[in-house]
């Protein structure tokens, strides 16, 4: 049964669409004043009620939402407002990066910041930051026998080698962009490359895996490279994709 809250272009694709019109809505609430900063957001059941959507579904909108900046989740207490997500400051917001060609202005931002964390990650790492990075990798691998999307722990690989490299500043700027910077966040990456989901995701994770053993070896420049290689690839699966449907 479709949600009667939500567009029914939205309720007939699939979750992750779903989510994100959650998030639309709750954005719009937001921003026309019906909750300001400051207010509790409804709880998670109430929300799966009004908007007709799973908890997973809700879930994700939540961390998409704080992810913008416009709520924060207090542990054990709920998840509140924080602001509108409206500012000269930079920013990136999930309407800037709904096409392929968006993706990939992002992954090419991602490539100065990524590739130099990881050579400093290489340098600076303790055991303790490449244990979180082998837990994420394991997170990984787990959705991936679930046939999950496996986004959760992507970022959560590419945050952990942020903060290995012991400079807050890395590590702001990636919990500020948040999950929306994973390409499958918003597109169907798995069929731009002519592959099932879990191939797919398999060999991310490979390619997840050298950028940690180089990190591992305490080799700078292996794991620029081995980052590099990551997220040059996926900015040519796009730009090829691209190419390919404007002529």
């Amino acid at each position: 049964m479709e949600s009667p809250n939500l567009p029914a272009n939205i309720t007939r694709r699939r979750p992750r669409n779903l989510a994100l019109g959650l998030v639309d809505a709750m954005t719009a609430r937001i921003r026309d004043g019906q909750m300001r900063a400051g207010d509790k957001l409804p709880t998670e059941a109430a929300i799966m009620g009004e908007f007709g959507v799973s908890r997973t579904v809700v879930r994700e909108a939540l961390s998409k939402l704080q992810a913008g900046g416009l709520v924060e989740t207090r542990h054990g207490v709920g998840t509140f407002v924080v602001g509108t997500g409206e500012s000269t400051n930079f920013r990136i917001s999930p309407d800037q990066i709904g096409t392929a060609r968006e993706v990939i202005a992002v992954l090419e931002l991602r490539i100065g910041l990524e590739t130099e964390a990881a050579g400093l990650a290489a340098v600076r790492r303790t055991e303790a930051n490449l244990a979180a990075m082998r837990e994420a990798l394991r997170g990984f691998n787990a959705a991936i026998e679930d046939d999950g999307d496996a986004l959760a722990p992507d970022f959560q690989f590419h945050l952990e080698i942020a903060r290995a490299t012991q400079n807050v500043h890395f590590l702001e700027l990636m919990t500020y962009l948040g999950t929306m910077i994973i390409p499958r966040a918003r597109l169907n990456t798995a069929r731009v490359a002519g592959e099932s989901r879990r191939e797919y995701l398999r060999r991310v994770n490979t390619e997840h895996e050298n950028i940690v053993n180089s990190i591992a070896n305490h080799d700078p420049e292996a794991a620029r490279a081995a980052m590099r290689t990551h997220l040059a690839n996926s900015r040519e699966r796009l730009r090829r994709a691209h190419e390919a449907a404007a002529s």
